[in-house]
């Protein structure tokens, strides 16, 4: 006798696990309304937050409100979120703020195409919405643009992604226990952003609205400190995933420095017959040397990176084997497995 499809429906409800990741630091004020409407947007989600040495009434109040709670000592954003993907099992992770500046009615729409394996993240998109004009801060404003400019000018491969900074994005299994964040503080959402393309996760992007901070609460992010880390995050990760194309930038410019001192040198020798600049024709053979170095070590980088991104597409394989497994395993089981304790 079939099941009747309602029963397969419900099954299959009750097996999307979501996790909702709020990092906090020093939230007080706005850290029970958002556990309390992310309850309410998604009644079957695990809410966790992790509190950053707050010193306010942070984790009280998430606790209170219906979170679970755990600490991380570590100082900064990425060092919270790294704990957050080692630590947590879902098959879909809602990462938010705690500043409550991300409305909870657009999360389920942000989870529904992770959960339909439609995508390995969707990005949640201020800037196509109502970030310009409740945001007010205006360095913030053009920050965003720039970074959003620079990883679709490098990165883009066909994709372009709106929004490279907002803090609410829908993620994948695959996604979250594959990403090597290497970012303790802010810059996390760029290495995020770019580990996504640079190693061709199915990325989709959903505007929401933003609304900005309630009066008291205050932004954690240094506007040049910070924006001074992230184009550093950039500028690495471009030369760690383009490798060649930064070394044999390099080896061109030094080249053309060379032949600029080499030149003069050997049009006075050809005339006279004599090298009366030597110092000149020492700095020119360095250059070119350094020159040959840097298109050398751009190729041997090359063939390492090519090497990686093969060893990591099979550890992508078997990382998905041992999902479905644990996937499969789950909901043989029956019951879903009960709740951490809170903390």
């Amino acid at each position: 006798m079939h099941r009747p499809r309602g029963v397969d429906m419900q099954t299959e409800k009750k097996r999307d696990r979501i996790a909702v990741l709020i990092p906090c630091y020093n939230e007080a004020l706005t850290i029970g309304k958002v556990v309390r409407d992310y309850r309410q947007a998604l009644p079957d989600a695990d809410i966790y937050v992790y509190d950053n040495n707050s010193t306010d009434e942070t984790a009280r109040l998430a606790r209170e409100a219906g979170a679970i709670v755990r600490p991380e000592p570590r100082q900064g954003k990425g060092n919270v979120v790294r704990t957050m993907f080692r630590d947590i099992e879902a098959d879909c992770y809602l990462m938010v703020d705690g500043d409550d500046t991300y409305p909870a009615s657009q999360a389920a729409a942000l989870c529904a195409p992770v959960l339909e394996g439609r995508a390995d993240m969707v990005i949640g998109d201020r800037l196509s919405s109502t970030y310009f004009t409740e945001n007010k801060r205006p360095f913030h404003n053009s920050g965003n643009m720039l970074v959003r400019r620079c990883i679709n000018m490098f990165w883009k491969r066909g994709r372009h992604v709106e929004d490279v900074m907002t803090g609410m994005r829908a993620m994948s299994p695959l996604f979250v226990k594959s990403f090597p964040i290497l970012s303790q503080g802010f810059e996390i959402e760029t290495e995020m952003t770019i580990f996504s393309l640079a190693n061709s996760f199915r990325i989709t992007s959903m505007p929401i609205q933003y609304r900005d901070r309630p009066e008291g609460s205050f932004s954690k992010l240094s506007t040049f400190r910070d924006g001074f880390r992230v184009l550093r995050t950039i500028a690495v990760l471009f030369k760690d995933y383009r490798p060649l194309l930064v070394f044999w930038t390099l080896a061109c410019l030094l080249a053309v420095f060379s032949l600029g001192l080499f030149l003069p040198v050997l049009g006075e020798y050809m005339s006279s017959g004599l090298v009366p600049r030597f110092p000149s024709l020492i700095v020119s053979g360095f250059c070119m040397l350094a020159a040959l170095l840097s298109f050398v070590s751009g190729l041997i980088l090359d063939c390492q990176r090519k090497r990686a991104r093969q060893a990591f597409e099979i550890q992508l394989n078997v990382l998905t084997l041992l999902l479905r497994q644990e996937r499969t395993a789950a909901a043989s089981g029956g019951d879903r497995p009960a709740r951490d304790e809170q903390a």
